[in-house]
């Protein structure tokens, strides 16, 4: 691959882009702590039906689009990093919610965790794309924004494997509570650190209105969107299913062996190369949990898929940035935000309703969808280099 298809390795040792980082991690973890173990207290203690469990863990991914189009003017008629730390806050007040409702023994209906899933998903949604599309890249000199963009992205897919993994040591042995706790910690922490970096106020521009895709959506980027979506949509049915702590271990050393291949396998390499191998090794992990029943798939499959979604998510994020004209970086963040945490999101949401939770039938979507998002990527990859601005 031509060097200028990768981002330029160079040192961010600056103290404000690694605390952006690090929030970003904790951020998403405190999402993603609530995956596999929320499902199991919404059937169990809320008494919701499969269908009605998966229609509220799918109405996060709705919600996430809720304020995307006040976010330019949000953060021009006010101090960027507040809007993330209140964005945070109302996350939190979700969460309280929640421990409410588990701790007192309060009843709750299904249209109010509707309302609940869907306003945790509109406040994580604000706070993630004031953070990816504004601070982070305040943070970075305008040279290093593209490793910047790069590094911090790796953050919160981390978060994808710590947060479950973390929620699954807890709930055993504490309960709903404590990983409701963890989770709120979490984002606690991830505000400290926005509050630590100081972020001058900037005039808004003239004429800036309420509503508008500045900071939300890239409409040049709807074919890239697409494809996106339906990879991640895939990924989140794998994610709806009642994965072991060892999955999620597993997972995360795909995840490094993906950070790896990206240095030494792909550097090279044909730019289309990176996206084609992590379908491949996706499309191969599912195919090994719906024949395969030996112990050994078990620790296959998960390093597969996180190999898979790293190599796939790394190329996606930089294909969203070089279709971006210019200050519209902080756009392409936003829109591969929302494709890829709603179509995780939404994926979750369907395999959780999926006939009443027939696994291996989620596992043959999930493998039709992804097989459809590689005959759509031979389309879609043809339609970057065409437009492709950088």
């Amino acid at each position: 691959m031509n060097t200028q298809n990768t981002p330029v390795h160079v040192h961010l040792w600056h103290h404000d882009f690694w605390r952006m980082a690090i929030a970003n991690l904790l951020l998403t973890m405190s999402v993603y702590m609530l995956i596999p173990v929320l499902p199991v207290w919404l059937s169990g203690t809320v008494g919701l039906s499969s269908c009605q469990t998966g229609m509220a863990m799918g109405a996060f991914g709705l919600g996430l689009f809720l304020f995307g189009a006040m976010t330019s003017y949000l953060v021009q008629r006010h101090r960027r990093n507040q809007v993330c730390v209140w964005a945070i806050i109302g996350m939190l007040a979700c969460l309280a919610f929640l421990y409410y409702i588990d701790h007192y023994h309060h009843e709750c209906s299904f249209s109010m965790m509707l309302v609940q899933r869907t306003a945790f998903g509109a406040f994580f949604g604000l706070a993630q794309m004031v953070l990816a599309s504004t601070l982070i890249i305040d943070t970075s000199e305008s040279f290093q924004r593209t490793e910047a963009n790069h590094s911090a992205s790796w953050f919160a897919r981390f978060a994808m494997s710590l947060g479950p993994l973390a929620a699954l040591l807890i709930y055993p042995q504490y309960g709903m509570s404590a990983v409701l706790w963890a989770s709120g910690g979490c984002a606690l922490a991830a505000c400290v650190l926005i509050l630590l970096v100081h972020f001058p106020f900037r005039a808004p521009e003239d004429n800036v209105t309420p509503f508008s895709l500045d900071r939300f959506f890239l409409p040049q980027g709807a074919v890239l969107f697409v494809n996106l979506l339906m990879i991640t949509l895939a990924a989140g049915m794998v994610l709806s299913l009642p994965l072991p702590v060892q999955f999620y271990s597993m997972m995360m050393v795909g995840f490094l062996l993906a950070i790896l291949a990206q240095r030494f396998v792909f550097r090279e390499a044909d730019l289309k190369s990176e996206v084609v191998s992590g379908q491949v090794l996706i499309l191969a992990a599912l195919l090994m949990l719906i024949t395969r029943d030996q112990p050994v798939v078990g620790y296959i499959a998960p390093l597969f898929v996180g190999l898979g979604l790293g190599l796939i998510g790394s190329r996606f994020l930089l294909f969203f940035i070089k279709l971006s004209r210019h200050c519209q970086r902080g756009t392409s963040q936003s829109s591969y935000t929302l494709g890829w945490e709603s179509g995780i999101a939404i994926g979750i949401g369907v395999g959780y309703s999926l006939c009443d939770r027939d696994n291996i039938l989620v596992l043959e979507y999930a493998l039709a969808l992804l097989v459809l998002s590689m005959f759509l990527y031979q389309y879609t990859h043809k339609w970057f280099l065409k437009h492709k601005n950088r």
